[in-house]
């Protein structure tokens, strides 16, 4: 397309646009308030896992279990859906030949059901073989190998009815309806816990795979009727030769490839934590639940708000504006991820505390999991900046720089968990060393991806990018006095072995943080605060 059709197109389309613009914000703010209910779902779903089962031999089990299933569904059905599937399935919508589109879409929900219903039919056989190769560990205890078996059997179901879930969830957002897919991961969490509180009594560490599968019917459920008013009807229908069908196939290979690439790691550190002492796999995915909540809230709502504006500039070939927008969206990021990083090393054993402490949950792992949070917490730069980076080549139409990146990544990411989780410089790290590759890898991929840019564009504003990073470190600096202090002014005065004197202490050093760091950044005139005071100003005018 010219610039110039693209340019009456969006001349066209202005009116429309303005009138859907409060729409696109109310949704907006719907989907980033469900992120965050799903993400403190997920967090008081670890406290009850830690509450019930501690971090032992069984949970994990249970976290071995998962990985084999999630596996399957991130490889064969994600990559289909989101990178594929709504794009093809909205070019048929919009073109008004909604019959083509049901077409398609009941095709891949009867190609992807028996597919999967094989597959996972397959594992289920080879359950003993494919444990062994992502938990060797477990060998030297025969029932705790027997106990992740029987987990990953039962929760081989799950797979077949997110491939059905997220179809639907496909369809939904073509049609820009957005509610039943916002609360798909609450009520998925929700189901879980109801599994985690109600059925452990009755089926102990069974009753997570049990919640795993009772979240997933209710992820699927809740969209039936939306997708029913949409129009939707199911047919019998396996048409593998559809034009739609075959679209579908040849996009989802890049996107599966690099959802495997990412799943890499995860299975390293599975095979590893399962060599090292009783609870590490579970103290490594709990780690990881709490310090992808700034990177979701922040990186990746930003770059997902910027996405359809890069995008736009690049294809008028407003390399300018395309960059203006860049940089804004990454100084936007640091301005609210550097001192988050600052505050969760800080407060990382608070963090572990209110959210895992529990009697079966030991100091030795509130320790641990401190350890391997704060670890994490040093790449929340790099992995908040990465969305923005990797759409930046989506939107120049480019996806194979971000695929190899993320290769290379993983590879130094392998490398160094296999260096670091054993004994190094004299240091036993274990799966604090697990954290610390992965931050050192996060860095590399954000580092390769800026220089490749950069190559591909010119420069990126650095200038002005620097000059707000200095700003907003010297203001983070002094915000993390001001919580330390305060955490050693509190402490004498709360019960800090009591859960409400721990949160007294944090809730006290984080507000007083929070209004330190922004009292710094105003008298610094960091331009980045004018979007927070915007917001702020927007939800008290409401």
């Amino acid at each position: 397309m010219t610039y110039l059709s693209f340019k009456n197109f969006f001349s066209a389309h202005k009116v429309e646009i303005q009138e859907n613009k409060k729409s696109l914000v109310r949704a907006t703010w719907f989907l980033a308030c469900a992120s965050v209910i799903s993400n403190i779902l997920g967090l008081l779903r670890d406290r009850i896992f830690v509450s019930i089962f501690g971090a032992g031999n069984a949970l994990d089990a249970y976290y071995v279990a998962f990985r084999i299933p999630d596996l399957i569904f991130n490889l064969l059905v994600l990559g289909a859906l989101f990178s594929a599937f709504i794009p093809v399935f909205t070019d048929y919508i919009t073109r008004k030949e909604n019959k083509e589109a049901w077409h398609v879409a009941n095709s891949l929900i009867n190609i992807f059901t028996f597919g999967l219903l094989v597959i996972s039919g397959l594992a289920f056989l080879v359950a003993p073989y494919l444990t062994y190769l992502i938990a060797p560990g477990f060998a030297q205890n025969p029932e705790k190998m027997q106990l992740a078996i029987n987990l990953t059997r039962l929760m081989l179901v799950t797979p077949i009815i997110f491939s059905l879930s997220n179809i639907f969830s496909g369809i939904l957002n073509s049609f820009k309806r957005f509610i039943a897919y916002a609360l798909t991961p609450i009520v998925y969490n929700l189901g879980i816990i109801f599994g985690a509180l109600y059925l452990s009594k009755f089926y102990g560490i069974y009753s997570l795979a049990y919640g795993v599968i009772i979240g997933a019917s209710l992820h699927l459920l809740i969209q039936v009727p939306s997708v029913l008013t949409c129009g939707y009807r199911y047919r019998a229908t396996l048409d593998f030769l559809h034009e739609g069908v075959r679209r579908i196939a040849k996009l989802m290979i890049p996107t599966a490839v690099a959802l495997g690439i990412s799943q890499i790691s995860l299975v390293v550190y599975t095979i590893l934590g399962s060599t090292l002492r009783a609870g590490s796999i579970a103290i490594i995915n709990l780690a990881n639940n709490i310090q992808t909540f700034p990177t979701v809230v922040f990186g990746i709502s930003i770059a997902t708000t910027i996405f359809p504006t890069l995008a736009e500039k690049a294809s008028l070939e407003q390399t300018k504006d395309f960059v203006k927008d860049f940089s804004w969206a990454n100084r936007q990021i640091l301005f609210l991820i550097i001192p988050s990083t600052a505050g969760i090393i800080i407060l990382r054993a608070q963090i572990i505390r209110l959210i895992l402490g529990a009697a079966k949950f030991t100091w030795s792992d509130t320790q641990l999991a401190a350890a391997t949070l704060g670890f994490f917490a040093l790449s929340l730069v790099a992995q908040a900046t990465i969305p923005v980076l990797a759409r930046s080549f989506y939107a120049l139409k480019n996806t194979k720089t971000p695929l190899l990146a993320g290769f290379l990544a993983a590879t130094v990411n392998v490398i160094l968990a296999y260096i670091l989780a054993y004994r190094v410089f004299g240091y036993q790290w274990g799966v604090a060393g697990l954290a610390l590759a992965f931050s050192i890898a996060s860095f590399i991929q954000a580092i390769i991806l800026w220089i490749l840019l950069r190559r591909e564009i010119g420069s990126l504003d650095e200038k002005n990018i620097l000059i707000s990073v200095f700003k907003v470190i010297f203001a983070s600096l002094i915000m993390a006095t001001a919580v330390y202090g305060t955490l050693y002014l509190v402490a004498p005065l709360v019960n800090m072995q009591k859960f409400f004197g721990i949160l007294t202490q944090t809730l006290i050093a984080m507000a007083v943080g929070i209004f330190v760091y922004f009292i710094v950044a105003l008298l610094l005139k960091c331009p980045e605060i004018s979007v927070v005071r915007k917001l702020i100003r927007m939800r008290i005018k409401k």
